[in-house]
């Protein structure tokens, strides 16, 4: 009889850590770009070292991020679309935005440009493209890519014209990636996805340099107040600690063939 209970209170244990280490985790909706530029696998190993958290991420383009959050379905957004950031705070559905980090966007396309964009003014580039028809493929999946690739056509005026080779992937930045290489077509990526990019063929980075091509991150905790079973207090542990001095380092040290990725920017 003895046994049997001490085998019950070992299972009870058991049972009690395991609940304690779900406790101790997080699900953070982010961007495919700060997966698919290698930043995570950097990043957060620095975290739960830090605190303890484990941080389960799903890598979805900003906007489905977002829309996870309105739903309960993360404890904490890492996007980038400082607009629609702002609006799912207005609405309640997240505590606050704080900023982390920036890069920037950059039109990549074949050496050769058959368009002739290479410049730093993407309003003019975009200009070329719908001129000459030119292949250009959009990620057309509501990401904070594809959001600020809107906005650039936006420029050219209420309708304008994207040109005949305009496709929409539905797709993830690297798959994007991956059809403009092999179809010799133009592309807007985040240069932090780009730089970690391997399969590139005859693809380079043609427009850059551009003020509007700026790409901010921000982090906010999902509102507990809508949905309370979210993990406040550890969803808090890593926008207190990403904004950190700590934090703050470690996003600088992320480097790729000696090229910083993302530049910390936290309070500014």
């Amino acid at each position: 009889m003895k046994s049997i209970k001490m085998a019950v209170v070992a299972l009870l244990c058991s049972a009690g850590f395991v609940a304690g280490a779900q406790a101790q985790s997080i699900v953070m909706a982010s961007t495919t770009s700060t997966e698919q530029s290698g930043l995570f696998p950097y990043l957060l190993p620095e975290f739960k070292k830090a605190t303890g958290v484990d941080v389960k991420v799903v890598a979805v383009g900003t906007g489905q991020a977002i829309d996870m959050g309105r739903r309960g379905d993360a404890d904490v957004l890492f996007v980038h679309d400082q607009v629609a950031e702002e609006k799912v705070v207005a609405e309640g559905f997240a505590v606050k935005r704080f900023p982390v980090m920036y890069n920037d966007f950059v039109l990549i396309g074949p050496a050769a440009d058959p368009s002739k964009l290479k410049g730093n003014n993407i309003a003019d580039a975009l200009k070329k493209v719908a001129a000459t028809n030119a292949g250009f493929i959009s990620r057309g999946d509501k990401s904070g890519t594809h959001a600020a690739e809107l906005r650039f056509w936006k420029t050219l005026g209420e309708g304008a014209a994207k040109g005949s080779g305009y496709k929409e992937c539905g797709c993830g930045m690297g798959p994007a990636l991956n059809m403009a290489a092999s179809t010799g077509a133009y592309v807007l990526a985040d240069r932090a996805t780009w730089l970690n990019f391997k399969n590139r063929a005859d693809l380079t980075v043609l427009v850059e340099g551009d003020k509007a091509l700026f790409n901010q991150y921000g982090v906010m905790v999902v509102n507990p107040a809508k949905h309370p079973h979210v993990n406040v207090a550890d969803a808090q542990k890593f926008v207190d600690w990403v904004t950190s001095p700590a934090g703050q380092g470690v996003i600088a040290g992320y480097k790729i063939e000696g090229q910083q990725l993302f530049f910390p920017n936290a309070g500014k």
